[in-house]
């Protein structure tokens, strides 16, 4: 098959997994809240049980691609199955039966996201130029499911589950991707390796393991941005909250077209330090936009989250890539997901929350400058440790 018509098939695969994320994360809260009457308590756990879903991913690709299946038919399995599962949700309207289920479900979902990058990877001749613009398309897919969503007034519906049928052609689609067959191991297969777990072995490099630490604390602070940005530019009295909220997507779009280009300048050190570095200058502005009165500080950082998320995560899935060996590549990516996704994004969840909660007032007012300082605060100090401690290094250190 002709390089340009994998990477076809590639985009169309990036395209339907965003799609079916966009469909059900952004206004899932909505419809808990309006139409199940969920508590603030409920929904902030429904939403929890992604990051859960990422700390067992690693676990997921590992039992599953770890020398039995291929990518491509791991891939349709989850789809086909996470589609089973999003219909029943729609059953439901009791928290008691909803979030086992979509934890089920997500648990479902996550796995999909490095299995994409790694059959990405193994189907690019050149994934330092070529991945972004494939990766492209998943932005596509996430924007135009929250067109659609927003057209037809379902964000009060079960809007999760207009994805049901996004997930069940994705997974038909799969089958259709490039096949690979598992790589067979002449030594005994451990229960380690089994269950992915021998992807850890990368940490014995510095760089990797600094890399894997450090998006982990990175993706602390960035949940303050995920769960009270909207809530914060309300607040303060923008209109059309998600509409400014979405020039970060269509930054994000834009950067990744250009981000092939600037990633030969400035490589993984200078695009992940570019990253935290706008997400410094975004949550000071924040601070100084809440203290002034200033709309205008805000909407001119708003477009740097997409720039941050393209810089940040792009560049530590393609670092992954190049020093995970081919056997360790779907479990190395699941590492990857497990750090940020999960265990960061997790504990900023619950940073975030607390942080939230005690600059809150008895009468719902909120302190958003006191608030907007704290992420700040700990993006410089990340930022200043990986300045300091990681060294990228060219060649690939075997482990």
């Amino acid at each position: 098959m002709g390089n340009n018509n994998k990477k076809t098939q590639l985009s169309l695969m990036m395209f339907f997994q965003f799609f079916i994320q966009g469909s059900w994360y952004v206004t899932m809260g909505t419809y808990l809240g309006q139409t199940l009457h969920f508590t603030g308590v409920q929904i902030g756990l429904a939403y929890s049980t992604a990051a859960i879903a990422a700390i067992i991913s690693p676990v997921i690709v590992g039992m599953l691609v770890g020398g039995f299946f291929s990518a491509n038919r791991v891939l349709a399995f989850l789809n086909i199955t996470g589609a089973v599962l999003l219909v029943w949700l729609t059953q439901i309207n009791n928290f008691s039966l909803f979030f086992p289920v979509l934890l089920l479900y997500t648990i479902c979902f996550m796995p999909t996201m490095s299995l994409c990058n790694s059959i990405s990877f193994d189907n690019l001749l050149e994934p330092s130029k070529e991945f972004s613009r494939i990766r492209l398309f998943g932005s596509f897919g996430w924007i135009i499911s929250g067109i659609l969503i927003s057209s037809m007034n379902l964000e009060p519906l079960s809007t999760p589950f207009l994805s049901v049928g996004a997930s069940f052609l994705a997974g038909l689609y799969a089958f259709l991707l490039p096949y690979k067959a598992p790589e067979k191991r002449a030594e005994k297969v451990t229960v380690g390796q089994i269950l992915g777990f021998d992807a850890f072995k990368l940490t014995k490099d510095k760089s990797f393991l600094v890399l894997l630490v450090f998006s982990a604390l990175t993706c602390i602070p960035l949940a303050f941005y995920d769960s009270f940005t909207n809530l914060f530019i309300v607040n303060v009295g923008i209109n059309n909250a998600a509409a400014a909220m979405s020039m970060g997507q269509v930054a994000e779009v834009i950067f990744l077209f250009a981000f092939p280009l600037l990633f030969l300048k400035l490589r993984y050190k200078g695009s992940i330090v570019s990253a935290i570095v706008a997400w410094v200058l975004m949550y000071g502005f924040f601070a100084l936009g809440a203290h002034t009165g200033q709309t205008g500080f805000i909407y001119a950082v708003l477009p740097l989250h997409g720039f941050c998320f393209t810089f940040f995560f792009v560049s530590g899935q393609l670092f992954v890539d190049e020093k995970a060996p081919s056997s360790l590549r779907n479990s190395a990516q699941g590492l990857i997901a497990f750090a940020t996704y999960g265990v960061g994004k997790y504990l900023g969840t619950l940073v975030a929350g607390n942080v939230v909660h005690q600059y809150t007032t008895a009468q719902g007012a909120y302190n958003w400058v006191a608030v907007w300082i704290v992420p700040f605060v700990m993006a410089v100090v990340i930022l200043i440790g990986f300045v300091g401690l990681f060294r990228e290094n060219k060649k690939y250190n075997s482990v």
